[in-house]
């Protein structure tokens, strides 16, 4: 069913709008995926902060190996923590120095979270004005149709 009262030009910009606003809502949930995965990244920060606070020199650990592997070792020094920096580099720091560079990664994830959330305000009100125009054109149509079928009688 054509809601084109005065040729296809209306209807194709409608489906036009269509496929906007179904992009917009395509990249807010790409989005929505990114913040779920900063705020995993953060649970993980979260845990390596408490274990490393919690261990000291000589506690024993599991390591994992990969694949579900794990190994039992001893802490060697506690003030031996290889930290990754980002950028495939990483740092030795001090039991207290790692627990920092953690807390400001973590701090990093937040401001990145936050970026998000306001881009995907942006996206949510350019897609709501755009169902807006969307609905004003339908209404302009059926109006158009109303008056059409007005005249014929």
């Amino acid at each position: 069913m054509s809601l084109g009262g005065g040729g296809g030009g209306g209807q194709q910009q409608l489906q036009q709008l269509a496929q906007e606003i179904e992009q917009i809502e395509e990249q807010i949930e790409a989005l929505e995926g990114e913040i779920d995965d900063l705020q995993a990244e953060q649970t993980e920060i979260d845990e390596a902060i408490e274990a490393i606070g919690a261990l000291e020199t000589g506690s024993n650990v599991k390591v994992p190996l990969g694949g579900g592997a794990y190994v039992h070792a001893e802490v060697g020094d506690i003030d031996e923590v290889v930290v990754e920096l980002g950028g495939d580099y990483a740092a030795e720091r001090d039991q207290d120095g790692a627990i920092d560079t953690l807390e400001t990664k973590k701090d990093t994830l937040d401001d990145r979270i936050e970026e998000v959330r306001s881009d995907i305000a942006e996206l949510e009100t350019e897609s709501e004005e755009l169902e807006q125009q969307a609905q004003q054109m339908q209404q302009q149509q059926m109006q158009q149709m109303q008056q059409m079928q007005g005249d014929d009688e």
